[in-house]
């Protein structure tokens, strides 16, 4: 039986075949609440592709809850079946032995570079490399399938579907298995937001998408319009599957503050109940972890208590600061962060740095320049779980959305990069490392795509020209998404573990986790924890975090390590 939601049809047919076979076309029948539903029997197949036609318009349409587009976005689906893959993590409790993803290492990783091959099966045989270094949870960037051959993931357009590039969703589940095989989470990156502009037929299937409300995408996703409800059920299904039948620890929900919703119970509370429901029948910790840009811990708050129930969610603050503070860029978003603006009027940037180190968030109330408005809400150091806020040095978003993608260590020291990850690393948040952060990786991480219509590939070359002109950043020869060379160039080279600077790095990361780990443990820890020093008229920056002390000389580009029971560590 096939079933597909469009409430406003008046007939709908079925393409389907065998792969190279001619076409059968059937009739399928309207059921309640705007479902039809083909009873053919699909099981004689061996594969079986299908595509749907809306009141008699041709071409025909790709399942909305396709698993798997063999054929590309604009092609038929092929039915897919999750029970194929033989399991080997029967005695998997999740993340550091049930613990869950709070406190652990995560580590952000694209499978379409981090190797050269840019699949699952290829990126298997790395998976060693992270447990040598000390990560928990390994989180995959978007995974559905996407316009052409490669991209970052979020122009994603069949939700349900693995892009096949990838290696498709067998490879998906082979991929997750090797990690519970070795000890390590799978966090997957999921897009709800919004969809890709090239191959999205959902608002030809139903009302999907509202005028009710905007976003920088366009139409909003209906969450709270008519037809609202099928929607919200298309997004919940579609997170419970990936933890139930791919066995993944944990989802990060891109852009959470572009799911407009102003229904009673909103969305990210119902997802939170429901993954809550699925984590307690499958006997294993299941997590939400948001990006947010609200600096608001409702989102962390759980929903008995009011609040949205996210396991965690991202601290952009934290970034920044770090980044000022070692890089001196004031730019664009980064310029309160310098300090002496009205957010911190008599502080530098080392003040600022040691703000977001105690507090989780610059801006709590606070007002933001670049925004031209208060932003954020009042931090309560002592309640707040740190745990609860990730923190990075680098992400995806913050080196690809430079003009050339270039990492920090592009423009700072090995030592100063040194002192940037132990602050974070040690600190009370948890952790993420981007991809090739470990070892200081020379390649740039830039923004790529693949898009096969032209009209559209010139017009995210030049959304790209905009955004950096409207950032502040001078004139430079952004890198041509489109290129094939754009993409190559942003492949992790994995020759460099074994050359310098690239071998004293890794080897800093792996004595700072392992510290972590004996010191500070996995339990609670508060932002209260934490206390700062500057001295030297701002040539030293200091930071306690319990029983850890993290000096760096900011002239020498050094950083000393303290803690009871261990050796200093000393950088370089």
């Amino acid at each position: 039986m096939i079933e597909v939601w469009a409430p406003d049809a008046t007939s709908v047919d079925i393409d389907f075949s065998a792969p190279g076979e001619a076409l059968t076309r059937a009739p399928m029948v309207r059921r309640d609440g705007g479902w039809w539903r083909w009873e053919g029997d699909h099981t004689a197949y061996a594969a079986f592709d299908y595509a749907f036609v809306l009141d008699g318009e041709e071409p025909a349409l790709p399942d909305p809850r396709s698993s798997w587009q063999p054929y590309g976005v604009d092609g038929p689906s092929r039915l897919f079946d999750v029970a194929v893959h033989d399991w080997a993590d029967t005695t998997w409790r999740g993340p550091r032995n049930g613990a869950g993803t709070l406190g652990g290492v995560i580590y952000e990783l694209h499978i379409g570079t981090f190797t050269s091959e840019g699949t699952f099966d290829a990126a298997i045989e790395r998976l060693d490399h992270l447990v040598d270094l000390g990560v928990d949870v390994v989180e995959v960037l978007p995974v559905a399938a996407i316009p052409g051959r490669w991209g970052w993931g979020y122009d994603g357009v069949d939700l349900y579907a693995v892009h096949d590039a990838l290696g498709g969703p067998v490879a998906f589940q082979r991929f997750v298995d090797a990690c519970h095989g070795r000890g390590l989470g799978v966090c997957l990156d999921v897009v709800y937001n919004h969809l890709g502009p090239s191959g999205n037929y959902l608002g030809r299937f139903g009302p999907y998408f509202t005028q009710t409300h905007l976003t920088p995408w366009g139409p909003a996703v209906n969450l709270d319009a008519p037809g609202s409800q099928e929607v919200r059920a298309f997004i919940i299904e579609n997170a419970l599957r990936w933890l139930r039948d791919f066995h993944v620890d944990a989802l990060r929900l891109d852009a959470v503050h572009a799911l407009v919703d102003d229904s009673e119970r909103h969305l990210l509370r119902e997802l939170s109940d429901a993954v809550a429901d699925l984590g307690r029948e499958l006997n294993r910790p299941l997590d939400l972890i948001a990006e947010s840009d609200l600096n608001d811990t409702t989102m962390v708050t759980s929903t008995a208590d009011g609040g949205l129930g996210m396991t965690a969610q991202w601290a952009d603050d934290v970034h920044h600061g770090l980044h000022v503070a070692l890089t001196g860029e004031t730019q664009g978003y980064y310029e309160d962060f310098g300090g002496g603006t009205r957010t911190l009027p008599d502080g530098g940037p080392l003040d600022v740095l040691a703000h977001v180190l105690t507090r989780g968030f610059l801006h709590d109330g606070s007002w933001s320049t670049f925004r031209d408005r208060a932003w954020g809400k009042p931090v309560d150091v002592d309640e707040l779980d740190g745990r609860r806020l990730v923190t990075y040095l680098q992400t995806h978003d913050q080196v690809g959305n430079r003009a050339t993608g270039d990492r920090i260590g592009a423009s700072i020291t090995p030592g100063r990069a040194a002192i940037g990850a132990a602050l974070y690393l040690l600190g009370p948040g948890t952790p993420m490392i981007f991809m090739g952060e470990e070892f200081a990786a020379s390649s740039p991480w830039q923004f790529f795509t693949d898009f096969t219509d032209e009209g559209m590939a010139e017009a995210v070359r030049a959304g790209r020209r905009a955004e950096f002109g409207g950032h502040g950043w001078a004139a430079v020869d952004v890198p041509d998404p489109q290129s094939r060379a754009t993409r190559d160039a942003s492949v992790l080279r994995w020759d460099e573990l074994a050359s310098q600077p690239h071998a004293s790095l890794l080897a800093w990361y792996r004595q700072l986790i392992r510290v972590r780990r004996e010191v500070l443990g996995t339990g609670e820890t508060r932002f209260a924890d934490v206390s700062c020093a500057i001295a030297d008229g701002g040539a030293t920056f200091a930071m306690r975090h319990r029983a850890i002390t993290v000096s760096a000389d900011l002239e020498r580009d050094a950083v000393t390590v303290s803690a009871p029971g261990i050796p200093d560590l000393v950088f370089p």
